[in-house]
Parts: structure tokens; C-alpha cells; sequence
């Protein structure tokens, strides 16, 4: 049964500790340390005050006193000596200090009965005694002695009354000497009270010093216990499921907040479990649509060849045997017969045209991936040069206001870029004006903003999106030749280099048109 009721009270222990917070703790020990600080601050202010009262007992009171009574004790003297030189010459130089000993006498009894006023002590009657030996003194022997060397003249005084009147002094001696053992025996005592004080109070300081470090020292390992091992293990068990450990559970004992914490640490580590095994299956799920991907790119890579060879041949051939059939039989074919020629010869090219700008358009970022670190002038020299032609036949002039950058790309598709920008600024020309075309670059953060303007038509703000959608044309065949691509197949050149393209549409006249690159300066 004892056993029971110490494990009991044990658990009731643990449970008031888990039901305080780190913050609780704090505060109890803080609350703890400033009891023993206030308790050794009191204990030391008491024995501080002691030893304070045994140095004022004997530096204000006894040793005053004891100077004082010297200083009385020679105004006596001097009261003897004076009397008994007036009484051998006649001189009355002598009185002076026989007068001046009576003042002092009176004033230094009134200071020694001012520091020496301790009840139960006999100060007060040294006093009296010297009061009154010095008063006998005076009535019986000075003054008589006085009036006789006054009456007689000099040399009056025999030795004999001298002689008298010097052993009756030696009562007021008998009483100061009484008075100075007094004093000494006062003196000794409070020296030897304020070095029992000191070594008390010395003693009781080391004590307290003692009883502070080990309160320390216990508040620390307490604080140690309760907190600080909680914390570390809350720490350990976070930074386990930080790196990955997820199979362990976290049970942090402790304060109340330190276990709330631990349970939140511990939801986090299911809820990662649950997000791993989530993360497999998808993983698993997306190596399964990868090696699906990676068979469709094979079809497609199939059909690539297929569109550049197989589907091309038949083309060829309907263009060249329509192409004869026009030459031998033209004569015999009416003009009707010679326009659905041409118009087979003309749909059999544009049909050859168009495979070819799908290949294009779907070889960037598949095929056509040799990134290196290049100069912009580059595609631009080699984009111009594949125009060269069409721009010497539309006069038109090519301006760069800006000096290109350095960047890393893809130079084939850097240079298709550069080339369907171009070519459609040459296309979209107006008849009456000179083509002019500028080419801008600006750096805005960590990407470079690059421009392409020139002075044709211009494109319909309300179609800033669809110029950029593949096969969407904004006029007819027999206006305009094309696809359709050559600017879908920018935006997907510069998608590939991690940028952006877009139409400006608050220019008044012509067509500007920007686009971004990153900025890198290793391939």
C-alpha cells in the first residue's frame, strides 16, 4: 500500500508539471530566485547592520570620549600647574592657564558626558567624581592658596601648602584615571564586539554566497530538467523528420506547451508519411506517363519522318505530272481546264509549304536544343542574310539602336526568331513608304527586353493574342502568302529560351513587337 501512494503521488507530481507550460516554469523559477536573492539581500543587510552599529559605537561615541577625556584631563593638569607656579613665583602669568583649564574643564566634561550617555554604564558617575574632586580641589586648596600668595606677595607660598595642595590633586588624578580605565575597558569591549561582528557577519556573507550558488545551481538543473531536455528533444525529434527520418514516432515529454508543440510535430510527421506515399504512387504514376511520353515522342518522331519524306513524294509528284499534263495537253484544255491545273500545281506547293512549317514548328525544343553562349548579332547577321534578298527588292533599311547581348540559346532557333520577325515586317510593308526596321534591346532586372519595329499596315490592337495562335491569319491567301505559324512558331522559340512575347499596342502607326530573354552568361 505505501508503494501505491508513492506511485501515486509521483504521477500526480508529473501530471502538475505536464499541466504547467515553459512559461509557467519560468516564472516559478524566476520566482524562486528572487526569494533567495530578497532572503541572502535581508540576512546580509542585518548582519551589515550590526557591524555598522559596533563601528559607530566606536568610532562616534568611544573614541570621541576617549580624546575627550585626554583634553579634560590636561585642563585639570594645567589648573594644578598654573596654581602651584603662581604659588612658587608670584607671577600671574601663571593664572592664565589655571583659568583657562577651568573653562576647558567644564566644556570637555559636557562632550564626554555627550558621547558616554550609555545607560547601566559608569560614565556618569566618573564624572560626578571628577565634577567633585575637582571642585574640593579648588575650594580647599587652590583658591586658599591663591588669596594667601595675592596677600602675602610673591614667594608666599611655602612648600609645605604646595606640597598640600599637590596631594589633594591626586584625588582628582585617582578619578580621572578611574575614568580612562573605564573608557579603555569600553574601548576594548566594542573592538572586540565589530571583530566578532565582522567575523560573523563574514561568516553569514560566505553562507549566503554558498546558499546562492547552490540555489543556483539547483534552479539551473531544474530548469535543465523541466525545459531545457524537452526542448532538446524536440529539437532532435525535428530535425529527424527535417532529414528525412519519417518511421520514427515523436513523444516529447514535458511542459504542457513543449508536448503541444511535439503533437504538432508529430501530425506533421503523418501527414509527410501520408504525403510520401502519395509522392511514390505519383511518381510511379508519372514514370509511367513518362516512358508514355516517351513514346509518343518516338510516333512522333515516326510521323516527322513520315511528313518530311513519305507525305511530301505523293505532293511532288500530283505538282510535276500537273505540271506536264499542262504542257502536253495545254492546247486541247480550255481556260477552265488550265485554272484547275494550276489550282491543283498551287495547293499541291502550299500543302508542301505547310509540312514543312509543322516540322519546323515541331522541332523547336526537341530538335533544335544546342544551347551555347552566343552574341545576338549572330542569328540577327544570319537572319538577315536569308532575307537578303526581299529586303534589297522592298529597299528596305534594318537599324539597330541598341548594342545586342551575350545570351545563352539555341542559335538555329535565335535565328528562325529573328528571321519570321523580320520577314513579316518585310511582308506587311505599305507600298507608298520605305520599309524601315528597328531593332531595340533594353535590360530590365534579370532578363533582356528586345524589340522588332517597323512602319507597315500595323496589326488591329483587338488582335494583340490571335497573331500568336498557330494557322491564325488576319488576311487572305491572295493578299498575303503563309501559314500562319511564323508567329506561333516565335512565341514557342521564345518560350523555349524562358521568356515572353507580346504584341505593343499603343503605337500609332506600324507594328512593335517585344519579347525576353534571360540574362546568363554561361551556357
Amino acid at each position: 500500500m505505501a508503494d501505491d501512494g508513492t506511485r501515486g503521488g509521483r504521477g500526480e507530481v508529473r501530471g502538475f508539471r505536464s499541466r504547467l507550460s515553459v512559461q509557467n516554469w519560468v516564472h516559478l523559477i524566476l520566482a524562486g530566485f528572487v526569494v533567495v536573492a530578497c532572503l541572502c539581500t535581508a540576512v546580509g543587510g542585518v548582519f551589515l547592520s550590526r557591524t555598522n552599529d559596533r563601528t559607530t559605537d566606536l568610532v562616534d561615541h568611544v573614541q570621541p570620549a576617549r580624546a575627550a577625556a585626554f583634553q579634560l584631563q590636561k585642563s585639570l593638569l594645567d589648573q594644578e600647574t598654573g596654581v602651584r607656579g603662581y604659588a612658587l613665583s608670584g607671577d600671574r602669568s601663571f593664572l592664565d592657564p589655571y583659568e583657562q583649564g577651568k573653562r576647558d574643564e567644564q566644556r570637555y566634561l559636557a562632550v564626554v558626558g555627550g558621547f558616554l550617555a550609555a545607560p547601566g554604564e559608569p560614565y556618569a558617575q566618573d564624572l560626578d567624581l571628577i565634577r567633585h574632586a575637582g571642585q574640593t580641589w579648588r575650594r580647599e586648596q587652590a583658591e586658599p592658596l591663591i588669596a594667601d600668595v595675592r596677600s602675602a606677595g610673591a614667594g608666599a607660598g611655602s612648600t609645605a601648602l604646595v606640597q598640600r595642595s599637590k596631594a589633594a590633586f591626586d584625588a582628582v588624578r585617582a578619578a580621572l584615571a578611574l575614568q580612562q580605565k573605564h573608557i579603555e575597558t569600553a574601548r576594548t569591549r566594542a573592538r572586540q564586539q565589530l571583530a566578532d561582528a565582522r567575523r560573523t557577519q563574514d561568516r553569514a556573507l560566505l553562507t549566503l554566497i554558498a546558499a546562492f550558488a547552490v540555489m543556483v545551481l539547483v534552479l539551473g538543473v531544474l530548469l535543465h530538467r523541466i525545459v531545457g531536455r524537452p526542448l532538446r528533444l524536440l529539437r532532435t525529434s525535428s530535425d529527424a523528420v527535417r532529414g528525412g527520418t519519417f518511421d520514427r514516432r515523436v513523444a516529447v515529454p514535458g511542459p504542457d506547451d513543449v508536448r503541444a508543440v511535439g503533437a504538432a510535430v508529430e501530425d506533421m510527421r503523418m501527414r509527410l508519411v501520408d504525403e510520401l506515399a502519395e509522392a511514390r504512387e505519383r511518381e510511379a504514376l508519372l514514370a509511367e506517363q513518362a516512358d508514355e511520353l516517351r513514346r509518343s515522342n518516338a510516333e512522333l518522331e515516326q510521323f516527322a519522318y513520315v511528313a518530311s519524306h513519305d507525305l511530301q513524294e505523293p505532293l511532288r509528284k500530283v505538282a510535276s505530272f500537273c505540271q506536264l499534263l499542262d504542257k502536253r495537253y495545254g492546247e486541247e484544255l480550255d481556260a477552265r481546264g488550265k485554272q484547275y491545273i494550276d489550282f491543283a500545281v498551287d495547293g499541291a506547293k502550299r500543302m508542301q509549304v505547310l509540312i514543312n512549317d509543322l516540322l519546323t514548328f515541331s522541332r523547336v525544343g526537341r530538335v533544335l536544343d544546342s544551347r551555347q553562349l552566343i552574341p545576338l548579332d549572330e542569328p540577327l547577321d544570319r537572319a538577315l542574310l536569308n532575307l537578303a534578298a526581299l529586303a534589297e527588292e522592298s529597299a528596305a533599311t534594318v537599324v539597330r539602336e541598341d548594342p545586342l547581348p551575350r545570351i545563352t540559346g539555341d542559335p538555329t532557333g535565335l535565328t528562325m526568331l529573328w528571321q519570321n520577325l523580320i520577314g513579316n515586317a518585310l511582308k506587311f510593308r505599305r507600298s507608298d513608304t520605305p520599309c524601315r526596321i528597328t531593332v531595340g534591346c533594353v535590360r530590365e532586372a534579370e532578363e533582356w527586353r528586345l524589340t522588332v519595329s517597323d512602319n507597315g499596315i500595323g496589326v488591329p490592337p483587338e488582335f494583340a493574342d490571335k497573331i500568336f495562335v498557330i494557322f491564325q491569319r488576319l488576311h487572305a491567301r491572295d493578299e498575303y502568302e503563309g501559314t500562319g505559324i511564323g508567329l506561333a512558331l516565335c512565341r514557342k522559340i521564345v518560350d523555349f529560351h524562358g521568356g515572353r512575347i507580346w504584341l505593343d499596342t499603343s503605337t500609332p502607326t506600324g507594328t512593335r513587337i517585344h519579347f525576353t530573354l534571360p540574362v546568363r552568361s554561361e551556357p
